[in-house]
This record gives structure tokens, sequence and C-alpha cells, in this order.
């Protein structure tokens, strides 16, 4: 009895994670799930419109926790990771892709930065690779170029030799694993929808900093992560969303004059270049999905303009 109010004492933290036609890959994240430590948690497993549904296999088998809700369609991981936010009860959303595997104290490293700084709203663990276990893909995020529209992970490819075992602020959260306070959800809103796949973090990571609130790296706290498994290493669909989310998350987040420095280098340089990759080897249907992304954001609008006011999302890598 009194273990059991002492396990509710602590802050539930709500696990949500998307399948997509992704099952086993879903379950060997769900087995790690098992050695996790903290004792307070829930485990939301969002199926985006699979071809087969996943419920019975991971019923079977017999993880703690563990809640599946079924979308009819492909929602894209915002729109996933947003339906499994809905049906979460918890004072912390651990969003986690489901091609990782956790390591034993992940949630109590990733809760005790939230206690320790008011501020922070965003907790992301030290990602390595998880076929090339010492080798770093996220420790932290350099700020954005807005002249390029680029930015890039601290530590990426890198040998971890504790080289990035300093935790702290950094600029943006990585999709694959961020732990959210509830706060963030009730003053800058969750996942934009309209991104569906890729950038979307990053657009949410500035408006969570543009609502004061700070995106903190933690270096003690890690997972694995098998990269690209949904949507593999190269496609159609990959080179599509990469286009458009670009300029679309530009858009929405920058404006003046290194918009404009942005526009002529994406058009000028990155675009073509882009074309030529494909033009070259001759691989139409990448082409097709350029010219589709370019169209896309010619026929939308941004809903909400950034702010104007100086704020570290202008100042250059």
């Amino acid at each position: 009895m009194a273990e059991g109010k002492r396990i509710n004492a602590l802050p539930l933290i709500s696990l949500i994670t998307i399948n997509y036609n992704q099952a086993v890959v879903t379950c060997d994240m769900l087995e790690s799930t098992r050695s996790l430590t903290y004792p307070h948690y829930e485990i939301i497993v969002v199926d985006n419109g699979s071809k087969e549904d996943p419920t019975a296999r991971i019923e079977q088998g017999n993880y703690p926790n563990v809640k599946v809700i079924v979308s009819p369609e492909n929602l894209g991981f915002s729109g996933g990771n947003n339906l499994g936010i809905r049906h979460a009860k918890g004072e912390y959303y651990f969003l986690l892709n489901n091609d990782t595997i956790v390591t034993p104290n992940l949630l109590e490293q990733l809760l005790a930065p939230f206690q320790q700084h008011s501020a922070i709203g965003v907790v992301c663990p030290k990602i390595r690779y998880h076929d090339q276990p010492t080798v770093i893909q996220y420790a932290g995020y350099h700020p954005l170029n807005p002249y390029r529209g680029q930015t890039w992970a601290i530590g990426l490819m890198e040998t971890d030799k504790g080289q990035h075992d300093q935790s702290g602020p950094t600029y943006f959260a990585h999709g694959a694993a961020m732990l959210v306070s509830r706060d963030v959800l009730k003053r800058a809103g969750s996942l934009d929808d309209s991104f569906f796949l890729y950038y979307e973090e990053l657009d949410w990571s500035a408006r969570i900093r543009r609502e004061g609130f700070e995106i903190y790296y933690q270096a003690e706290a890690l997972i694995f992560h098998r990269e690209s498994m949904s949507v593999g290493k190269m496609n159609p669909m990959k080179v599509y969303y990469h286009t458009r989310n670009r300029l679309w998350f530009m858009r929405r987040n920058v404006t003046g004059l290194p918009l404009v420095v942005f526009y002529l280098y994406y058009f000028g340089l990155a675009l073509p270049k882009s074309l030529i990759q494909f033009s070259l080897p001759w691989q139409p249907t990448y082409l097709k999905s350029i010219k589709e992304a370019i169209i896309w954001n010619l026929t939308h609008k941004t809903t909400k303009q950034p702010e104007t006011k100086p704020s570290p999302m202008a100042v250059a890598a």
C-alpha cells in the first residue's frame, strides 16, 4: 500500500510511440521498456493506418502499461503523436520513435532537469546509432543558419569518447526522443499537423522557445536509434517532405532579410543542385516530388507569422 502511494506521488510519464507497418520493430522497443527503472509511466502506441492492426501482436507481448490507439489513416509523425497526446494522462509526454531501444534509467535522467530549472520545457537524451552503438547521432543541436535554412546535430557521426557529456540548453529537440512538459502544450501548442513528416520537431522547438521555454540536452540519458526504419534511407516521399518542409519551416520561422537571402540561396544553388542530382541518372519520380513540394508551398500560406523581435533563431551558425 505504502509503495503504491509512493509510486503514484511521482509524476506520470506518458510514453507515446507511432507504429506504421513496423510491428516487429515496435515490439522490440516495447521489449526494451521492461528494463525501465522509473515506476510510474504509461505507454501509448498509435498505429498510423498500418496494413495490419498490430493490437493482437502487442497484447500477446504482455508489455507493461500499454494502450494501443488505432487510426484508420496515416496521420504522419505530427498527427500520430498529437493523437497519442490526446489520449495521454501524464504530466509529461515522452515522444519516442518506435525504432529506438531505451536504457534502464532513461526516464529518471530525463525528468531530473525539470526539477532543477523551471524554464525547461523539453528534455532530450543523447542518441547513439543502434547498429553503431558507440557513434553519436545527437548531443544537442547547433543554432539555425537562417540564410541557408540549415542546422545539424552536435556530435553527429562522432565516436562517443565523452566529448559531449556536458548537459545544457540546446537549440532544437530531436524528434526521435523528447520529454515534453504539459505546460509546453498549454502555452506553445502541440506539433503542427501541416508538416506530416520531417521538420515538425524543429518548428515545434522554435515555437516552444519563443514562448520562453528552454530545450535541454541531458547527456546522462541515452537511447539507441535505428534511423529511417519507417521510410527508408532515400525515396520519393522522403525527398518530397524534406523539400516541402524545409521551405515551410523557413517561411514560418524566419522573416526579413534572412528569409530573402535564404530564397536566393535555395533557388539559386540548393534546388538546382538537387535537380542535377536526380536528372543525371534520370530519376523522374524524385524530380516530380521536388516539383510537387514547390507547388505545395506556392499554394499554401502561413497562418501565423513568427515574431519579428531578435531571438536566437536569427543567429547564424
